[in-house]
Order: structure tokens, then C-alpha cells, then sequence
């Protein structure tokens, strides 16, 4: 019985430290933000609006899951290495 409990207990843990080190940065979050606005208009892409978005975001991380925001509005949000662009 004591097995199966430290098994579980050691994923868990595992599972944890994963999603510390994977924790997005600000700078990835930043890029994925320019190159989602590139894709979506190729316009704005060329005019630099997503860099001018990524440079006026803040960058807030809760160890495990990291997100942007601008103007109280949240661009991205971050986690296990993954980040998903708002539209």
C-alpha cells in the first residue's frame, strides 16, 4: 500500500518541477504575441502593431502559469512551455 502512495506522490512532484521549469518567459510570451498578430493581419503585421502591443504588456508569472496583460485586458497566457495568444 505504501507504494502506490509514493508513486503518486513522486509524479505529483515531478509533474510540479515540470511546470516550473516549462513556465513561459516574458519574452516568449512577447513573441508569440507578435507572431500571432502577424498571422491574423498581415497589415498590422507590417505596420509593427504586435511588437508595439508585446512591448507595451506586463508580464506576470505564478511559478507554474505565466500571462500578459495591456490595458487591463489579458494578450496571453502560459503554461508546461504552451502559450495561447487572445484574440
Amino acid at each position: 500500500m505504501r507504494q502506490p502512495r509514493f508513486l503518486l506522490a513522486a509524479g505529483l512532484a515531478f509533474l510540479l518541477a515540470l511546470a516550473f521549469i516549462l513556465n513561459p518567459s516574458a519574452e516568449r510570451h512577447r513573441t508569440a504575441i507578435k507572431e500571432a498578430t502577424a498571422d491574423r493581419s498581415p497589415i498590422a503585421g507590417a505596420l509593427g502593431i504586435g511588437a508595439i502591443t508585446a512591448f507595451a504588456s506586463t508580464y506576470q508569472s505564478w511559478g507554474v502559469l505565466s500571462y500578459t496583460t495591456a490595458n487591463g485586458r489579458v494578450l496571453s497566457v502560459g503554461a508546461l512551455g504552451i502559450i495561447y495568444v487572445r484574440q
